[in-house]
């Protein structure tokens, strides 16, 4: 075992999948300084095998994977279900497999499987409090992970009978043993994926658990299984396809899981006094989940502690509560509730537009996509003004095909000084790494990092032309750097940067 984090404790059984493949790739995985880091290998028929770590990927050799690598692995390993997943037995690696026209395994995603223990300290009070949760977020924030330990909590701390639904045997392991990591929780694996409605209801009926784990609730079946077992009185914990509860409201499949949508026709009296449209959108029916908690990363969570009042707020427009919480170095639990404005008379407004100021991020996108942008920024819980003018803009958002091509409104921002930042792709992912590097605190108030660093920047400016010789800023990234020198520029002061990361700082000066 092995420190994950603060008061975390991580079992990966890392050298049992790595045993499994062949030593020219095992062999440099052993040298790699974050080896305990490892996340998923990847090898594919015809090209480099390569390591995904948590903060990097790489090529593990200059000897390209052939078919005598790809049956090593196989041959090692469990069989694979229907959908192409395997394991080995008594670990919880997952093994996914790639497979040509006529069946033969060409590919395979070789994902390392941890068991962390103290990971739901975050939001172990909820698990206690015996009310349904719902898990979202992205593909490998540690949603499954999370889940494990929950059953192993409610298992031995609270002494529960838990039972897991294992489709893809993620959460407790390969094999008919269980994985310990889940505790004293019991296991039923499901034999093909499109069973796995079928396997719930059989648990609530023949095994009288307390709580019933699933991870992946993806059809329209295994949502209306929820419904049957919440019915039932059984505590729900499981995880579903989507990041936030907005994506959950717009998936006509699991919509149910949140209590459904239903469009109504209201009287002409109704939709008066209520200031809207005949034609609404209204919750269906109470939601199968109490609690949705949105996984941000591996020590930040957003939660919606009441699904119900949440789901009606979004449908009218309004503004739904939601609590943050972020596990600091420490070990301890920040909360921060975000509620609507509301007025003396109880009414909530509407979410206002931030109030523009001349340091504020004003982003002028040119072939990016503005709704990806937009729903990025609201998963992180971040403010952004997105501008039609580029005018009115002081930073430009692009692709790498755009910047390439240099068209006009490309040229025009670089003759007005505007810093452009250039997307390697159009992904949800470099969206996001746009947002870190303009906010790194990346859940700040949108003009803390930003606005601080070039309002420094135009008070050293307004110095030096009042007679000082020269300003040192404060340390800054490489980026916001880059706007604090043309901060300068567009005033005519030479400028330079000094000092080496990560005290590099930007010094503005007389000629």
């Amino acid at each position: 075992m092995v420190p994950f984090g603060p008061q975390k404790i991580v079992a990966d059984d890392l050298d049992t999948l790595l045993n499994v493949l062949p030593p020219h790739v095992r062999d440099p995985l052993r040298q790699q300084e974050d080896y305990n880091e490892l996340l998923e290998i990847v090898l594919d028929l015809g090209r480099l095998p390569q390591a995904r770590f948590r903060e990097r990927e790489t090529d593990l050799n200059s000897r390209e994977v052939d078919e005598q690598d790809i049956d090593y692995v196989v041959a090692r390993i469990g069989t694979f279900g229907e959908d192409n997943r395997a394991g080995i037995e008594r670990t919880l690696h997952r093994i996914s497999a790639i497979r040509n026209r006529k069946g033969r395994v060409v590919g395979l995603t070789c994902r390392v499987g941890r068991a962390v223990f103290g990971t739901i300290n975050i939001i172990e009070d909820l698990v206690r409090s015996g009310k349904s949760i719902l898990m979202l977020g992205r593909p490998g924030v540690g949603k499954t992970t999370m889940l494990r330990e929950v059953a192993r909590v409610l298992a031995d701390d609270l002494k529960k009978r838990v039972i897991i639904v294992d489709t893809s045997n993620e959460i407790a392991g390969d094999g008919d043993i269980p994985h310990p990591a889940i505790g004293s929780a019991r296991r039923m694996q499901v034999s093909t994926p499109e069973m796995q409605h079928a396997v719930m209801i059989e648990a609530v009926e023949n095994h009288m658990p307390q709580v019933i784990v699933i991870d992946e609730i993806g059809t329209e079946l295994e949502a209306q299984a929820a419904r049957t077992i919440a019915e039932r009185g059984v505590q729900l914990v499981g995880t579903a396809h989507g990041n936030t509860l907005e994506n959950l409201m717009m998936n006509p499949t699991l919509a149910d899981l949140i209590g459904g949508i239903q469009s109504v026709t209201l009287s002409d009296e109704e939709a008066r006094r209520r200031h809207t449209q005949k034609s609404v959108l209204e919750r269906k029916s109470a939601p199968t989940f109490d609690i949705v908690v949105e996984i941000q990363g591996w020590d930040r969570v957003a939660l919606h502690p009441d699904v119900g009042a949440a789901v009606d707020a979004i449908l009218r427009g309004q503004l739904a509560d939601i609590e943050v919480r972020q596990m600091d170095e420490n070990g301890e639990v920040k909360i921060e509730r975000i509620k609507p404005d509301v007025t003396e008379r109880g009414h909530v407004h509407e979410e206002k537009q931030p109030v523009r100021e001349d340091n504020a991020p004003r982003l002028y996108l040119f072939g990016v996509n503005r709704a990806r942008v937009e729903q990025t920024a609201k998963e992180m819980h971040l403010r952004v003004e997105i501008v039609s003018n580029l005018e009115d803009a002081n930073l430009m958002v692009t692709s790498k095909n755009y910047f390439r091509r240099k068209p006009q409104r490309l040229r025009d921002a670089e003759s007005q000084l505007i810093p452009i930042h250039v997307l390697r792709n159009n992904t949800p992912q470099q969206v996001r790494q746009l947002f870190y590097t303009l906010y790194p605190a990346s859940g700040k108030a949108p003009t803390d990092d930003f606005s601080q660093a070039l309002t420094e920047a135009e008070e050293a400016v307004a110095q030096v032309k009042d007679g000082r010789d020269s300003i040192e800023l404060s340390p800054q990234s490489a980026y916001i750097r880059r706007l604090q020198h043309l901060v300068a520029e567009r005033n005519q002061l030479p400028s330079q940067s000094t000092g080496k990361d990560p005290n590099r700082r930007v010094r503005i000066y007389r000629e």
